[in-house]
């Protein structure tokens, strides 16, 4: 007889995993279903997030970071040594360690939250009148029961077509983490997130990089000055970034790739590279679930459909994550899954999408919650900006990192925050501070009457805040 839950979950990512500890939280029997498999062989929980994106992006980030600070900055805090070496071997030898700790965690999250895990491809099987059969197969393969669903089943890289990822020139997210050894040169296709954070990378550790990006503005999702700051920053580091460029044929062999494109003045341009990674965004992960079995409406793109509360076209059925409507962001997913969590058993979880912060993870690091200039000039709302640049900022003179600025922008009338959005060090950090004050729907005033920590980062938030009355301290 198979076994009977109340919840299952299907998918250990971000979204996953978190629905399932709510929904135990609340007192529901739940089972978790994911197919990610570690090198040995045994469950890697986490989902794209843990294994290929989020965490060991960060960690090759953080590791490129010191070795660009060791052979080019060191010796401006007075620190002079001889025989740097890159041990990228090693490199990626703490990523995968990195990578298993959050694995780990996720598995003694699970034992510790009473949640029953299945290690293997979920699908369904049939269902209807809040109860479904669900099909686990793997090693031991299975059918279990349950009341309710929440699809959390992620997201995979875009493809261009007519280019495969061979993982081995021609490179997803997946690839560009375990390249073994630095390239020569390496061509990267897409200007967006994941393009940015690993041409970055592999630039820091010596490669030359080109970004071919087919859009005619950097960054068009970002605030126009901040992106401004930020392709001036990259550029002047050494990322070469063409815009407007249209990709034509790729050729692939055993030891180069070969990309023809039409640069922006409409010249037939040629770029060979060493390793291609291609980063043109991402497509839902709904292949195999079955779900014409139970009726599950997908859209044209693949997506589940779901309303505003994460609810799809079958009843009992719920989906979160980069597998819905939305961006494709691990922290938006988390939220999702712990609201649906907390619907199933009646309570009123809530998500406001106008508060997801967006963070690129290069140097200087890039975040923003709210609206931009642009989109507050779209919708004819009158509105303050205040900006403060890192320049004058103690802490980061002290740093040694004085790139960017923080702007915020607040309404005309009622002073109330609208957007922030920063270009400089620790970003994604100073960026909560925004988030919570917008969430309360605090004024510009508000945040320049708080005291901050001096000498801070965060005390650009504050200067900024008082620039949108014309009236900072430090510029």
């Amino acid at each position: 007889m198979s076994q009977a839950f109340d919840v299952v979950v299907i998918g250990a990512g971000p979204g996953g995993y978190v629905a399932a500890i709510r929904a135990a939280q609340l007192g529901f029997k739940v089972a978790c279903i994911d197919e990610w498999t570690n090198a040995a062989g045994g469950a890697a929980p986490g989902g794209t997030c843990t294994n290929v994106g989020c965490i060991p992006s960060k960690a090759l980030l953080q590791s490129s970071e010191h070795y660009e600070q060791a052979s080019q900055h060191f010796n401006e805090h007075g620190i002079d040594f001889k025989g740097l070496s890159l041990d990228v071997a090693k490199m990626h030898a703490r990523k995968d360690a990195v990578v298993k700790q959050n694995n780990d965690g996720i598995l003694y999250l699970f034992k510790k939250n009473k949640i029953i895990f299945f290690h293997g491809r979920g699908s369904f099987v049939s269902g209807g009148d809040n109860s479904f059969e669900v099909a686990v197969t793997g090693k031991k393969s299975e059918t279990i029961t349950s009341r309710q669903v929440i699809v959390a089943t992620g997201s995979s890289a875009r493809a261009l077509s007519g280019t495969p990822f061979d993982e081995v020139n021609v490179l997803s997210n997946d690839g560009a983490l375990r390249v073994g050894a630095v390239p020569k040169k390496i061509g990267v296709i897409g200007a967006g997130v994941i393009g940015l954070e690993m041409g970055s990378v592999w630039r820091r550790l010596g490669a030359e990089v080109t970004i071919l990006e087919g859009q005619s503005v950097f960054l068009g999702a970002v605030d126009h000055q901040i992106a401004k700051e930020a392709h001036k920053a990259f550029t002047k580091q050494g990322l070469h970034i063409e815009m407007g460029a249209t990709v034509g044929d790729i050729k692939a062999t055993s030891k180069q790739v070969s990309i023809a494109y039409t640069n922006a003045k409409g010249e037939a341009q040629k770029l060979v590279v060493d390793k291609l990674i291609v980063s043109i965004g991402r497509v839902p992960n709904t292949t195999g679930l079955n779900s014409e079995s139970i009726g599950l409406k997908l859209d044209e793109r693949g997506a589940i459909v779901v309303d505003d509360l994460c609810r799809t076209s079958v009843a009992g059925v719920w989906a979160v994550g980069d597998v819905v409507r939305g961006p494709m962001l691990a922290h938006k997913a988390e939220e999702e899954g712990v609201a649906v969590a907390e619907r199933i058993a009646g309570q009123h979880g809530h998500v406001d999408f106008n508060l997801v912060p967006w963070v690129i993870y290069t140097s200087p690091e890039i975040a923003w919650v709210g609206q931009n200039e642009g989109e507050l000039k779209a919708s004819g709302r009158a509105f303050k900006v205040g900006t403060f640049p890192f320049l004058a900022n103690g802490r980061a003179r002290a740093m040694g990192d004085t790139t960017g600025m923080v702007k915020m922008l607040a309404d005309a009338e009622t002073d109330e925050i609208l957007g922030v959005h920063v270009v400089g060090p620790m970003a994604s950090e100073l960026i909560a501070e925004a988030c919570v004050a917008m969430a309360f729907r605090a004024s510009s005033e508000d945040i320049a009457r708080i005291c901050h920590a001096h000498p801070s980062l965060s005390e650009s938030t504050k200067e900024a805040a008082l620039a949108v009355d014309k009236r900072t301290l430090n510029f």
